[in-house]
């Protein structure tokens, strides 16, 4: 961008004032400021596609590289492909047997605490199973002086 002083803008308003004239000025400087606003929207919008187009040059050259560095893996590396996860049921993949408990197998979400006691029945089981909840016994219930009488009588004639 020109390097512009404030000489240089006073020579500029001076040049435009004798040229345009003081009643044109207002609308002269609107159109100019329309056209500043035009070339910077373009300039923008240049900018923006200049970028876009490198991000994806730069994509395509990140996505070029792994992909040799995945096939020079795959070569150094032939037999060692990814193998299966373990059946969730606490057995061991090769021999089909229950894991042993303290050589790294993993609880699963649904097995109890160690030393956690017998597993809570299910809510069909519950359901189901006759209730051996012992209620406590009611409370005795003492005549209130306002529950032995009885309310008051309203009389007929109240309305009118």
């Amino acid at each position: 961008m020109p390097d512009i002083g404030a000489a240089e803008l006073l020579v500029i308003a001076i040049v435009a004032i004798l040229v345009i004239g003081p009643k044109d000025m207002p609308m002269a400087l609107r159109t100019a400021g329309r056209w500043m606003g035009q070339v910077r929207r373009m300039s923008n919008h240049f900018r923006s596609g200049i970028d876009a187009m490198i991000r994806e040059a730069e994509m395509e050259d990140m996505e070029k590289k792994w992909k040799e560095r995945n096939a020079q893996i795959m070569q150094d590396h032939p037999g060692d492909e990814m193998t299966p996860l373990p059946p969730s049921d606490g057995q061991d993949a090769a021999t089909q047997e229950p894991a042993p408990e303290g050589d790294g197998a993993f609880p699963q979400h649904d097995d109890p605490a160690p030393n956690a006691g017998p597993a809570p029945a299910s809510a069909e089981a519950r359901a189901s199973a006759p209730s051996t909840k012992v209620e406590p016994p009611e409370e005795p219930q003492l005549p209130l002086a306002d529950d032995a009488a009885p309310p008051p009588a309203k009389p007929e004639n109240a309305g009118d």
